[in-house]
């Protein structure tokens, strides 16, 4: 398998999708888009949130990408299907059933408790998936829409992440949690630290190693364009926070 590979995300939590894909393909080449213009898709209607996917797919395609990865959760449980019709045969990738397997995997008897986007949690994306895994699977949902502000400020522990993440941890539920958007992992240490007894699972590690099962050898130059819709320097500012190294060289496009 040869050609780059797009990767796209409503803004900057794709960035952990991202870097999980680079450890597991070092050779493969990448482009990243985040719609940062339009962000976040979780509070947008399905029928927009397909629009917008099919746009920034669209236009990874017209770059020459040669299998995709949509680094979102809201677009992946609402637009996924959509996209795998209009792009066949193109090799397309969501990152909420691997995220529903991992879970899983994991669980105890008390099931699991997503935490996600208004849009995910409504569109049942990761019920669905959960319970084709195994019916009697109990599950737990909340919306979490200050989490990607958060996460989005770089401001993942302290007094006001503390006070958030309480008020959506609430004492009861499922021990396993499945952070069901891609700006949560970057709360992993925080979460570990101040809820020790409960598993926390995201799908930017299991969709990488789904995606590097299902592409086998890919070759390249291990380089990576970044493309945004709009404010190149905050997203190389922030960016750099999620991937975990700097981006200095950041392109303006339109959709």
């Amino acid at each position: 398998m040869q050609g780059a590979i797009g990767v796209f995300d409503s803004g900057m939590g794709g960035l952990t999708v991202l870097k999980a894909l680079r450890a597991e393909l070092p050779d493969a080449d990448f482009i990243y888009l985040g719609d940062t213009a339009r962000l976040p898709y979780g509070t947008k209607t399905p029928e927009t949130v397909r629009r917008y996917s099919e746009q920034a797919a669209r236009l990874l395609v017209e770059r020459g990408v040669e299998s995709l990865v949509i680094a979102c959760n809201t677009a992946s449980g609402l637009a996924l299907k959509h996209l795998q019709n209009v792009f066949a045969p193109l090799p397309l990738f969501g990152v909420v059933e691997p995220g529903a397997q991992a879970a899983a995997e994991v669980m105890d008897e008390t099931g699991v408790l997503v935490l996600a986007t208004e849009s995910t949690v409504a569109g049942g994306a990761y019920q669905a998936s959960l319970s084709a895994i195994s019916p009697d699977i109990p599950i737990e949902t909340r919306a979490c829409p200050l989490w990607v502000t958060l996460a989005e400020q770089g401001i993942t522990d302290g007094p006001l992440t503390q006070a958030i993440v309480q008020h959506d941890m609430r004492e009861g539920g499922p021990n396993t949690v499945l952070l069901g958007c891609t700006h949560f992992p970057v709360f992993k240490s925080f979460l570990r630290q101040q809820y020790p007894h409960h598993r926390f699972v995201d799908s930017a590690a299991t969709t990488a190693s789904a995606v590097r099962d299902e592409l086998k050898q890919v070759e390249g130059r291990g380089s990576t364009q970044f493309l945004v819709t709009d404010g190149t320097d905050r997203f190389g500012r922030v960016g750099s926070y999620f991937l975990g190294e700097e981006i200095s060289d950041v392109e303006l496009v339109d959709l």
